[in-house]
C-alpha cells in the first residue's frame, strides 16, 4: 500500500472511529452535526416569506448531549449574509474561538464559506440553547440544547414520563433584515413583531393559525418536563398553563431547588426546566405567553401566543379551551418576585466569598446625535444607543480575541472603569438631558485568572429606563442580591444570599433597580461579553 493510500485509509478509519464514538456509552462522548444555513419559505399569519434557517428547520434542530460531551459542528453558510453561531450558556473551556459572538471571539462566517466549531461541555446540565449571534439572524436561527446527566448519574428529582422542548419566539410579517436595516437607518425603536410563537407557531388567537397551533397530548397522572427557551428578540415573557401549576427545577444549565408557581417570567436568552403534572380533569387547556414591560404605556407586541394541552381520553372538551391567568403586562412585582424566588440546590453552591475585583456598572438607554445633519426617529430627532457605565460599545474591525492574542494595537483599550465616571441619582426623575449622551469606544476590562469577581448592575432612569436582561458569556454566575432604587453599598450587601443563590447565565435587572452577581474568573482565554440580551 502506497503512502498516499495509507494516509487516506488512516483518515477514513479516524472518521469512522470518531462517528462511532458518539454512540458509545462512555463518560464523555463525541458527537458530530452539520448545520446548513439557508433561506427557505415559511408561511405564518396568512403570508409566506423566506427566512434564514438551519437545515431548513424553524426552530432549528435540538442537540441531545450528555454532561462533559464534546460536539463537532460544521457550519455551512449558504445564506446571503455573514453569520455566527453561539452556544448560549456553554462555557467552552479552551475553545473560546468557537463561542460565536461576531467580532468578539471570532469573525463571522461569510456567505459561501464554512467553519467547524467544537463545543466542549463541562459542568452544564439541563436546558440551554444555540442561536445566531450576528445582527438579528437569531430571530429564526436558533434551537434548544438538552444536556442529560452522565450515564452513571441520576436526576435530583423524579424522572419525568416525557420531555418537551418549548421554544418561545417572535414573528415579523416583513423580512427580518429589513426590520434591522430600518431601525439602523432611522435610529428609532425597531418595529414590533406581529406575533409571538410557541415552537414556531403563533397559536389560534392569530389569523390563519388555528390549524397549526402547537398541541401537547398528555395522559392523566403523568409528569412532563418542559424545556423552555425564550428566543424572542427583545421581550421578557410571562408564560402559564390554565389550571396547572408549574414546578421550576433548573435554569441556564444548572439545577434549582424545586419552585412551584402558576406562571413563569422568562427573559430573552433565558432557559428553564419546568415540570408539568397532568393532574387536572381531562379537557383542553391553553398554554399562553405574552410580553412583560414595566414602561407605561408599553411599546411592545401586546398580543398573546397560545398552545393547547390536550388530555388523552374520551370526553367533550371545553370550547374554547380554558385560558390561564397571566400577570398584567406591566406587573414589575410579578416579574421581579419570580426571579427573586429562585434558589440553587444546596450541594451545588460555591459562592465566591472573598472578593478580589469589585465592579459597579450602570445600564442605560442613551441618545446619540443623528449623522450628517439628518433627523432620526429617536426623541429630539436623535438615535437610540445603549451603554454600560455611559460607554456605548463600538464594534471592532477584527475580533477582540484575535487582537488580544496577536497583540494587534489600536483595536481596543483595556481601561474599562470599575465604577461609573459620573455619579448621579441613577433612578431619579427629571434627569438632566446632558446625561443622555454616551461615550462611544471599544473598551475592555482585563480580569486576573481565578479572581473572585462581584458586579453590581445598576439600572438608570435615563429615558425612563427599561428592564435589562444581562447575559455573561463564558461563565455562569450567582445572583446574590437584587432590589429597587439606587444600590446602597453599606446596607444592601447585608441582604445578600450567600447560601443558595441561583447559578445561571442570564438575569433581568429590574427597571430602576439593581442586581449583584458573583463568579470566579476561571475560564482563561475568554473575552467575556456582558451582553444586554434585549
Amino acid at each position: 500500500m502506497g503512502l498516499k493510500m495509507m494516509k487516506g485509509f488512516m483518515f477514513q478509519l479516524f472518521l469512522l472511529l470518531l462517528s462511532l464514538a458518539s454512540f458509545q456509552h462512555s463518560e464523555a462522548m463525541m458527537h458530530k452535526y452539520t448545520f446548513v444555513i439557508k433561506e427557505v419559505p415559511y408561511t405564518r399569519l396568512c403570508g409566506t416569506k423566506n427566512i434564514l434557517t438551519v437545515n431548513g428547520q424553524f426552530p432549528g434542530p435540538t442537540l441531545h448531549l450528555r454532561r462533559g460531551d464534546t460536539t463537532i459542528i460544521r457550519v455551512f453558510n449558504k445564506g446571503n449574509e455573514n453569520i455566527t453561531i453561539h452556544w448560549h450558556g456553554v462555557k467552552q473551556p479552551r475553545y473560546p474561538w468557537s463561542d460565536g459572538p461576531a467580532y468578539i471571539t471570532q469573525c463571522p462566517i461569510m456567505p459561501g464559506k464554512s467553519f467547524t466549531q467544537q463545543i466542549k461541555l463541562s459542568d452544564e446540565i439541563g436546558t440551554m440553547w444555540w442561536h445566531a449571534h450576528s445582527d438579528w439572524s437569531r430571530a429564526t436561527v436558533h434551537g434548544a440544547i438538552i444536556v442529560y446527566p452522565r450515564m452513571e448519574d441520576v436526576y435530583p428529582f423524579p424522572k419525568p414520563n416525557a420531555e418537551v422542548p418549548l421554544v418561545l419566539g417572535e414573528w415579523w410579517k416583513s423580512d427580518i433584515q429589513a426590520v434591522v436595516n430600518e431601525f439602523r437607518r432611522t435610529g428609532g425603536d425597531p418595529n414590533i413583531s406581529d406575533a409571538f410563537l410557541i415552537n414556531g407557531q403563533p397559536g389560534d388567537l392569530y389569523p390563519c393559525s388555528k390549524q397549526d397551533t402547537f398541541k401537547l397530548a398528555v395522559e392523566y397522572g403523568k409528569t412532563y418536563l418542559l424545556r423552555m427557551v425564550n428566543a424572542a428578540m427583545n421581550n421578557i415573557l410571562f408564560f402559564g398553563i390554565a389550571n396547572h401549576n408549574l414546578t421550576v427545577v433548573g435554569s441556564d444549565g444548572s439545577y434549582l431547588r424545586p419552585y412551584t408557581t402558576d406562571y413563569i417570567a422568562i427573559s430573552p436568552g433565558e432557559t428553564f426546566d419546568v415540570f408539568l403534572e397532568a393532574n387536572q380533569k381531562p379537557d383542553h387547556y391553553y398554554m399562553a405567553a405574552k410580553a412583560y414591560q414595566s414602561v407605561v404605556p408599553p411599546q411592545i407586541d401586546n398580543t398573546t401566543t397560545t398552545g393547547i394541552i390536550e388530555y388523552v381520553g374520551n370526553y367533550t372538551p371545553s370550547s374554547p379551551p380554558i385560558f390561564p391567568n397571566l400577570p398584567r403586562v406591566n406587573d414589575i412585582n410579578a416579574s421581579h418576585s419570580f426571579f427573586a424566588s429562585l434558589r440553587s440546590l444546596g450541594k451545588q453552591v460555591d459562592v465566591p466569598i472573598d472578593i478580589d475585583t469589585k465592579l459597579f456598572f450602570t445600564l442605560s438607554v442613551n441618545l446619540l446625535p443623528c449623522e450628517a445633519n439628518n433627523t432620526c426617529a429617536g426623541p429630539g430627532g436623535r438615535r437610540f444607543a445603549a451603554s454600560v457605565s455611559n460607554i456605548s460599545f463600538v464594534d471592532p474591525k477584527i475580533d477582540l480575541l484575535q487582537a488580544y492574542y496577536g497583540r494587534v494595537r489600536g483595536i481596543y483599550r483595556d481601561q474599562f472603569p470599575s465604577f461609573p465616571p459620573l455619579r448621579f441619582n441613577f433612578t431619579g426623575t427629571n434627569l438632566s438631558a446632558s446625561l443622555q449622551l454616551p461615550t462611544r469606544a471599544t473598551k475592555l476590562r482585563v480580569l486576573k485568572y481565578n479572581d473572585n469577581v462581584e458586579i453590581v448592575y445598576q439600572n438608570t432612569n435615563l429615558l425612563n429606563g427599561i428592564d435589562h436582561p444581562m447575559h455573561l458569556h463564558g461563565h455562569s454566575f450567582y445572583v446574590v442580591g437584587s432590589g429597587f432604587g439606587n444600590f446602597d453599598p453599606i446596607n444592601d450587601p447585608l441582604t445578600y444570599n450567600l447560601v443558595d443563590p441561583p447559578h445561571i447565565n442570564t438575569i433581568a435587572v429590574p427597571r430602576n433597580g439593581w442586581t449583584t452577581i458573583r463568579f470566579k474568573a476561571n475560564n482563561p482565554g475568554r473575552v467575556l461579553k456582558f451582553a444586554n440580551e434585549s
